[in-house]
């Protein structure tokens, strides 16, 4: 009778423990199926002396240990052997925070965590541009004897010649200036430089003979304005970002307008007797050299077109008022001048090539000129 009564309990135990090992099997291949788990947490606390752990006690990760009183008291028919397999936690509290803790740990992982790589570029770049900073005094001892230097070169160079400069370095020293937040003292170190040079130009013209005034004139007026054609796009990121921003101008206006008040106003006065007279004594100055004069002074200032109206309207179009029919004898007489004068100096008047086929021309005869004009 007791023999018979211990294999019932035996089977009833091994019945329990299979089904105790079926459901593990079916947690663990529903574990197969679920995403693969969070990184590993770091390892826990030291544990308390005691050696049975503590039922509310927390787990790394926010996990709580729920122990079931009931279990660790009952026994089997065995000394220590559960009698059935293990209470299910209650789903209000221990669930839930598992739920959360899972979620908080896939975000995590999600969220790409700061390499040391990026740190380590964001302080090399920093460092770099502190050790790259330009002080004031960097800025007088270094890089504006550079700029000093090749503006004087640009601004004495004749017309063609070849400067040994670098292009390149020096507006390498401007991008670099500028970006120090030193386009300021540049600026004014420019226009303090310039107007040094523009009155040594000044005073030279001064002291030059009559005969050579105007000659000298128009050296100092092409030698400068071809100076600023290499001076402006030098400093092209300092008009960019100071000048046109902060100051409303251009740098090429004020460098111009340099010229205007400290040669072309002290001299103009000089110059346009000279020139008047000199266009009255054909060839006295070579048309080239007139012309350059005049264009140069209309850019300088277009209000001294009133002191020559004349003067100005033979080499700028559209200084005179347009001409009007009762005006033509005028015009004709004027013509006649001038041909007179030119003969005077040695110029024949007629057609070169009617000449060499035999044909004379008869310039008196009132009928030929209609001809010649196209009149009927």
């Amino acid at each position: 009778m007791e023999e018979s009564m211990e294999e019932e309990e035996m089977l009833t135990y091994e019945a329990m423990m299979d089904d105790q090992n079926h459901n593990n099997w079916e947690a663990a291949a529903d574990s197969f199926r679920q995403p693969p788990p969070a990184p590993p947490l770091p390892p826990p606390p030291p544990r308390p002396s005691s050696s049975m752990p503590d039922p509310g006690r927390e787990l790394p990760g926010g996990q709580l240990l729920a122990v079931h009183a009931g279990s660790m008291e009952r026994k089997g028919p065995k000394e220590g052997l559960p009698m059935g397999p293990p209470p299910l936690p209650e789903p209000n509290g221990v669930i839930m925070m598992l739920k959360s803790c899972d979620a908080a740990a896939v975000v995590a992982k999600a969220a790409p965590a700061p390499t040391p790589s990026s740190t380590i570029n964001i302080n090399t770049s920093t460092s770099k541009f502190l050790m790259n900073v330009i002080t004031i005094e960097d800025y007088k001892s270094t890089y504006w004897p550079k700029l000093d230097g090749a503006i004087d070169q640009l601004l004495t160079q004749s017309p063609g010649d070849y400067i040994p400069i670098s292009y390149e370095q020096i507006y390498s020293c401007v991008y670099k200036c500028v970006c120090q937040q030193h386009s300021e003292q540049m600026y004014s170190d420019l226009i303090k430089k310039i107007t040094s040079h523009l009155e040594r130009v000044s005073k030279e013209l001064q002291a030059s003979p009559p005969d050579l005034y105007i000659e000298r004139f128009n050296i100092a007026l092409g030698q400068y304005m071809g100076a600023l054609q290499s001076i402006v796009p030098l400093f092209i990121y300092m008009n960019k970002f100071y000048i046109e921003t902060k100051l409303n101008r251009d740098l090429k206006d004020d460098l111009i307008k340099l010229f205007t008040e400290h040669v072309a106003e002290k001299h103009i006065y000089s110059l346009m007797p000279l020139l008047l007279e000199a266009q009255s004594t054909p060839f006295q100055v070579t048309p080239s050299t007139m012309a350059n004069i005049v264009k140069g002074l209309y850019t300088l200032r277009p209000e001294w077109v009133q002191m020559a109206p004349t003067l100005f309207s033979k080499f700028i179009p559209n200084i005179l008022p347009p001409a009007v029919e009762s005006e033509l004898s005028e015009y004709a007489a004027q013509d006649q001048k001038l041909q007179r004068e030119l003969i005077q100096n040695g110029f024949t008047r007629g057609d070169q090539s009617r000449k060499r086929a035999g044909d004379e021309l008869a310039y008196n005869s009132p009928s030929a000129c209609a001809s010649s004009r196209g009149y009927r």
